[in-house]
């Protein structure tokens, strides 16, 4: 029994450890007030993209990230350390995007939306958003973006066009939560695009050339 009860032991270590391991390489190390290096510019930047820093990325953890990442963690219910430790990195990169995935949601609305106004740069911005957010999609950024079929622009390289400003902004506005399109998951443009699988589902919003579905 003993050595059942010790094996038992070493299994749940393993475990732990193992998932320890996982969890580190998924999620930048611990930060504080002091700390520098690259991951504080990715943590600052997810911050000031949210609104809650409101300086450019310095790669250093002073006073005014650590009050930005006690403000995040109010509003998120997390301790209010200060500390951008496992818990917050979780919540941040579930509601945030790195730099490299911000240009990527610019560059999906700019392919699929530049021709539309500002309010429906934003609505395709947050589809793809919503998508990020919903088990029936990949689990992230790029996986919902390239996934097959999901996106013309993606099919027929306009994607790869360098985008504007405004998409810039747009994606911005996406990422923060912006969404006039009432959690839909899909768009189409009716007049291009005939599809009876498209039009049996529920419409949520029209906006400029786009129906947007649930």
């Amino acid at each position: 029994m003993h050595r059942v009860l010790t094996l038992i032991a070493l299994l749940a270590l393993l475990v732990a450890v193992t998932s320890n391991q996982k969890a580190a390489a998924k999620y930048p190390p611990v930060l504080r007030f002091g700390s520098q290096g690259p991951e504080i510019a990715n943590l600052q930047y997810r911050l000031n993209t949210l609104g809650y820093l409101h300086v450019s990325p310095t790669a250093k953890f002073r006073k005014l990230t650590r009050k930005a990442v006690q403000d995040f963690q109010k509003e998120h219910g997390l301790r209010s350390s200060g500390i951008a430790d496992l818990a917050t990195w979780r919540a941040l990169k579930k509601r945030s995007l790195s730099k490299k995935e911000l240009s990527l949601l610019a560059h999906i609305i700019y392919g699929e939306a530049r021709g539309e106004t500002y309010k429906g740069q934003v609505a395709v911005g947050a589809v793809v958003m919503n998508r990020l957010h919903s088990p029936l999609f990949p689990k992230t950024l790029r996986g919902v973006v390239l996934e097959p079929n999901a996106f013309t622009a993606v099919q027929d390289g306009q994607f790869r066009m360098n985008p504007d400003p405004t998409a810039f902004k747009a994606a911005k506005a996406a990422v923060k939560g912006s969404d006039p399109t009432g959690n839909a998951l899909f768009y189409y443009n009716p007049v291009i695009c005939k599809s009876a699988w498209f039009e049996s589902r529920e419409t949520t919003k029209r906006i400029g050339n786009h129906l947007f579905k649930i």
